[in-house]
């Protein structure tokens, strides 16, 4: 077990995102200090903007979430923001789900490390400290607010990868369940999902540790409390899968994925899906590797009569193939968590 890190504060409760202001206050020392709000675009005319302690001086940013991050548009924001100030703001806040979480980790990192988004891509490749991170999620399951890494595609090479680091890691959470209250029913299952997959592959992985495992247990106990109720978006159960979020993020930092993100991953570089549907799409086929966990995603499923879509590889191309193929198989480390140093005889 490596020496491992967490996030450093978290606040927790119905309408805890009034706690914002005042910790942005806290990190506002000069009347020249400003910090970034990189926000999710489905907030663009939402009432959540005038809670977030925004003044003239800083700067906003809607992310797009039509795609996942790119390393491109990585690089854009972080030009944008260094051509109009020299100097570093005072606080990075990421607003919205996994892609806008992940977007101010990287932004945070390359505004004191400079370079490229692409330069990171991989395990401790991230040297100094990032601005000071807020991380507000609005939607759970991803992970990303508790995570040491920020998945980014690059469609150059191929790679969806993350910068994998201590340094990725926020340095507070505002954890307020009354944000995901509006999600749509499907993506809220989708996303929640994540969740429930990070757990199951870091338990059924080479990888485990009693850290890990305590994690991944209680983060799938209440994954199954929620999924397996009557009404998964109960404020109860939203408070839940906020917690198991969480739990699952801190699970994978300590841990491995397996076979079922990897090949997300590949449907993602490719077909552009999604991350959450992605994963769910893969586990309707993980029998071979996973039968009694996709025995349970499948009563999940059935509970909350949520849509799963199918046939999305149908008359697929050779080419089209072959890159989903290679999108895959580049995860090594997850895949020989799950299926030793010999994967890819298992995955031919």
């Amino acid at each position: 077990m490596k020496n491992s890190k967490n996030v450093l504060y978290n606040t927790f409760g119905k309408g805890a995102v009034d706690d914002l202001k005042l910790l942005i206050t806290q990190k506002r020392l000069t009347s020249e200090d400003y910090c970034v709000f990189l926000v999710d675009e489905y907030f663009k005319n939402s009432p959540l903007l005038n809670r977030l302690s925004i003044q003239p001086r800083d700067r906003l940013i809607f992310v797009p979430t039509v795609e996942e991050p790119r390393t491109d548009q990585i690089n854009s924001f972080y030009d944008e923001l260094t051509s109009v100030s020299e100097n570093l703001p005072c606080a990075v806040v990421g607003v919205g789900g996994g892609i806008s979480l992940d977007t101010a980790k990287a932004i945070s990192n390359l505004l004191t490390n400079g370079g490229r988004a692409e330069d990171y891509q991989g395990w401790d490749l991230v040297k100094m400290p990032g601005v000071y991170k807020i991380g507000v999620p609005t939607i759970s399951g991803t992970g990303a607010e508790s995570s040491r890494t920020c998945v980014m595609t690059n469609k150059m090479s191929g790679l969806k990868l993350g910068m994998n680091s201590d340094y990725t890691i926020y340095d507070q959470l505002i954890l307020d369940p009354n944000l995901s209250e509006t999600v749509e029913r499907n993506q809220y299952f989708y996303t929640g999902m994540d969740t429930y997959i990070h757990c199951l592959e870091s338990l059924n992985g080479a990888y485990r540790n009693a850290i890990g495992d305590a994690f991944s247990e209680q983060a799938s106990k209440l994954c199954r409390d929620v999924f397996l109720s009557l009404d998964m978006k109960s404020s109860e159960n939203r408070e839940k899968l906020m917690i198991a979020s969480y739990l699952g993020g801190c699970a994978i930092a300590n841990s491995y994925v397996g076979v079922v993100h990897p090949f997300s991953a590949g449907l993602s570089v490719v077909l552009g899906i999604h991350h959450g549907v992605g994963n769910c799409i893969v586990m309707t086929a993980m029998e071979e590797f996973y039968p009694a966990e996709v025995a349970e995603f499948l009563r999940m499923v059935d509970a909350q009569q949520v849509v799963i879509p199918s046939g999305v590889c149908k008359q697929l191309s050779d080419e089209q193939y072959q890159r989903l193929y290679e999108s895959t198989i580049i995860h090594e480390k997850p895949l020989a968590n799950a299926l030793g140093v010999d994967f890819k005889k298992v995955l031919t």
